[in-house]
């Protein structure tokens, strides 16, 4: 007989999304808070009234927290690393102890 431990994922008596690690569940979990936070902030804007639009917009806003954070510039986008790779036309031109 196998153990199977689970984290479930509950909100309001409603099981949200099952999980076999402790750290997806806790992850999920508070994509989830910010979800409602952002939830909250858009009731308050009156800018849509559906409440499905708003739940889905929270929750798309959640699941995208590092793009929301680069656009609102809260956080920076880490610079692309420079290669040491040598491309086809750097080898090809002559540096000037090379022509000497």
């Amino acid at each position: 007989m196998a153990v199977i431990v689970k984290y479930v994922v509950e909100r309001n008596g409603e099981e949200k999304m099952t999980f076999t690690s402790k750290a997806e569940a806790d992850a999920y979990d508070k994509m989830l808070d910010m979800a409602d936070e952002l939830f909250t902030l858009l009731e308050n804007s009156k800018l849509i009234e559906e409440d499905d639009k708003k739940e889905e917009l929270s929750l798309y806003l959640a699941q995208n927290k590092e793009e929301v954070l680069y656009a609102l510039g809260a956080k920076r986008k880490s610079a692309p690393k420079k290669s040491n790779k040598v491309t086809p036309e750097e080898s090809d031109s002559e540096t000037p102890e090379q022509a000497a």
